[in-house]
């Protein structure tokens, strides 16, 4: 999957069976990722991702079977009617499961927290696993897939590594092999820093993706220093990532974008 300006939108599954929000059928979760990725893909984003964000509080790294096989039926699912590119993260910081998830539903990529340099998250602490999640993936034959990785990532602690500047991890993480580092703001639905992000770019060859606070209003701004563009919350009613995506949010951010690649 090559990234140019490329829009990704998110598709927030419902709370997996297992987990304490669950109040749904495994059918119904599907036909509600359904509903909203086909939402997202008549209106023109170049790719989805989903995403299990309503399992919280999330578990750390070791998510139950249960959580792997629901994201597996969910993605075999969409990827039967989308047919664009697709992605998976799983919370939290579950990147083998989502690996091992992606490759046997045909997905194209992955988004992974904790590839380098270890963080303090709400779960607890996260360490680094890219030797081991870049081996795992030479294991299991997925090397298609892609693995974006985030760095200095929200919702996290970095006091362990407040000496490594955010350029410097994500050089890290590209010698580290990553196919692509995202850069977010503080937490789900805030913007990165501007200035962060030009360091980022200007410091590796590797696509560089932004993962959080983007909208309509705001995508000019980070235009011309972003490859691709993670879109959640903007494209929800109301603006909140918990809720069903809203079609004509997602019409004029794409007209937007639109504009802005004239």
């Amino acid at each position: 999957m090559e990234l140019n300006k490329t829009i990704i939108g998110m598709v927030h599954v419902g709370a997996l069976p297992g987990t304490p929000r669950n109040d749904r059928s495994l059918a119904q979760l599907i036909a509600d990722a359904l509903a909203d990725a086909k939402v997202l893909q008549e209106e023109g984003v170049d790719a989805i991702m989903i995403e299990n964000m309503h399992d919280r509080p999330y578990l750390n790294r070791e998510v139950g079977a249960e959580v792997i096989a629901s994201m597996t039926a969910i993605a075999c699912a969409l990827r039967s009617v989308i047919k664009i590119p697709l992605g998976i993260q799983i919370l939290a910081g579950a990147n083998k499961a989502a690996l091992a998830v992606a490759l046997a539903a045909g997905f194209d990529f992955v988004r992974a927290e904790g590839f380098v340099f270890g963080h303090l998250a709400d779960e607890g602490m996260i360490n680094s696993d890219a030797g081991e999640l870049l081996r795992y993936r030479k294991q299991i034959g997925a090397d298609r897939v892609k693995i974006f990785t985030d760095i200095k990532k929200k919702h996290s602690s970095h006091a362990v590594s407040s000496d490594v500047s955010i350029a410097e991890t994500a050089r890290a993480a590209e010698f580290f092999l990553s196919d692509g580092v995202i850069v977010t703001g503080s937490s789900t639905g805030e913007k990165p820093s501007l200035e962060e992000l030009k360091q980022v770019k200007s410091s590796v060859k590797i696509p560089v993706l932004i993962g959080s606070g983007i909208g309509a209003g705001n995508i000019n701004e980070y235009w011309n220093w972003a490859d691709g563009f993670i879109v959640g919350s903007s494209l929800k009613k109301d603006g909140n990532w918990e809720n069903k995506v809203e079609r004509k949010r997602v019409k004029h951010f794409i007209k937007t974008i639109n504009q802005l690649s004239k």
